[in-house]
């Protein structure tokens, strides 16, 4: 994958099912951008870029430590200079809030503003679920992803991308 625009920059950690790339794929092809592995590029966020979208699936309850140790490594910004999104899939959607929290403050705390968050079940084979066929075999469908473009639309409006 090439490095995204700068406008927009999509960071995406999908590594067993491809669930989360999908919604990644479906919200950069609204903002015009690809997404990319924050293993691939070096953590700096390029001179004006105007919005940064953290994504992953959620492994034994938390967000990839990936994109943690990326932000990490990103030098602090003024606060509130750029808008973030966080988006996840996961076996239990409902959950989301914990899930994000963590990746939430640290945005934060790294001076990005959290404008928005989006969520959607995805094929979950974790644990003993791997047994029966795991849960939400069939997700991110169509609609999880005509969601997702919606989601995106409504992110570009609200920030004039």
């Amino acid at each position: 994958m090439n490095a995204p625009s700068a406008s927009s920059l999509v960071f995406c950690k999908s590594i067993h099912h491809g669930n989360t790339a999908r919604v990644a794929g479906a919200v950069c092809s609204v903002l015009g951008c690809e997404f990319v592995d924050p293993d691939a590029v070096p953590a700096v966020i390029p001179a004006g870029c105007g919005l940064l979208g953290i994504g992953s699936g959620v492994y034994y309850g938390r967000m990839h430590p990936a994109l943690f140790a990326w932000l990490r490594k990103l030098p602090d910004a003024p606060a509130g200079t750029t808008p973030a999104f966080i988006f996840s899939t996961s076996g239990l959607p409902f959950l989301a809030d914990l899930w994000h929290r963590p990746l939430r403050r640290l945005l934060a705390r790294k001076g990005f503003d959290v404008v928005a968050e989006f969520t959607c079940r995805g094929f979950d084979t974790w644990g003993p679920l791997w047994l029966t066929g795991g849960l939400n075999r069939t997700h991110p469908d169509e609609r999880d992803l005509e969601r997702a473009g919606a989601f995106a639309e409504k992110l570009r409006d609200a920030c004039g991308r």
